[in-house]
């Protein structure tokens, strides 16, 4: 449907019977990293943290799951532990860029739906892969569908490294940003202590596209808007792709950047071993 309501979010329950025709889960992993190189190799409890993203993916509707990569380490790894790999290209201008380049490597229709999962997000629920692809089959008309959730935090707000999202009524995006958007006119003329409403969205990274969407992609120019925010899904608005925003039917767990994020995410599955 094109007309979704802007309040509209699917619980799991509801996921669980919200059934697309299948997608394809992507997952990048590539070995360096300015900040912890060899990153989707990094052990946790005995196993890669590529392997917990892929059995999360798998956990998902997905008809099928892919690890992209350009490292021969990362490759023999990710075969090893049964997971379907194909080798791409070491450099590419964006992360989308490279998700064209395995469109075209797995021959992908354009009406098939991909989802977008980063290699460094162990913890990420299948709930929200499904949700996301999900979302996106919804809506005819949008070339992309992603996750956000309510900002509550005054420092997140003005953080210029929490990227804010707008919506129009049906749930597509308007505009994203790293600056406090939208902007509170009369309340915002001083700095905030707390915020008042639940009115500002946190955009979530995790992304679904048409296939056909991402073969058009790899053809356009960085736009002028993207440049000036570094953010490459307003290359997408600005060539009149429409991208559909849903409310995170659950938890967006942080990702892995660091050594002390790499902790964080260790300690949490040692609490947790039961419900994992």
């Amino acid at each position: 449907m094109s007309d979704l309501p802007q309040d509209v979010t699917l619980s799991s329950d509801a996921l669980l019977n919200a059934t697309t025709d299948g997608f394809v889960v992507v997952i990048p992993a590539r070995f360096n990293s300015s900040r912890l190189p060899g990153k989707p190799l990094a052990d946790i409890h005995g196993q890669p943290m590529i392997q917990h993203v892929w059995r999360n993916a798998c956990a998902s509707q997905a008809s099928r799951v892919v690890i992209a990569t350009d490292d021969e380490r990362i490759r023999q790894v990710c075969e090893a532990f049964g997971a379907e790999v194909v080798m791409t290209q070491a450099e590419h201008p964006s992360g989308t860029d490279r998700l064209a380049e395995v469109v075209s490597l797995l021959e992908l229709a354009p009406e098939t739906l991909v989802v977008n999962v980063q290699g460094d997000e162990p913890l990420l629920p299948a709930a929200l892969i499904d949700q996301v692809a999900v979302r996106l089959e919804e809506d005819a008309g949008a070339s992309i569908a992603t996750l956000a959730e309510s900002i509550a935090s005054v420092d997140s707000l003005f953080n210029p490294n929490v990227v804010k999202v707008v919506r129009d009524l049906r749930g597509r995006a308007l505009y994203f940003s790293r600056a406090p958007i939208p902007w509170d006119r009369e309340q915002f003329t001083t700095p905030p202590t707390v915020l008042a409403t639940d009115s500002w969205l946190r955009h979530i990274g995790l992304y679904a596209y048409r296939a056909g969407f991402l073969t058009e992609y790899v053809d356009w120019l960085p736009a002028p808007l993207e440049q000036l925010e570094q953010l490459e899904q307003l290359r997408a608005l600005h060539h009149g792709h429409a991208i559909q925003v849903a409310i995170a039917c659950t938890a967006h767990p942080a990702g892995v950047d660091t050594s002390e994020d790499l902790e964080r995410v260790r300690a949490w599955l040692a609490s947790h071993a039961g419900d994992v």
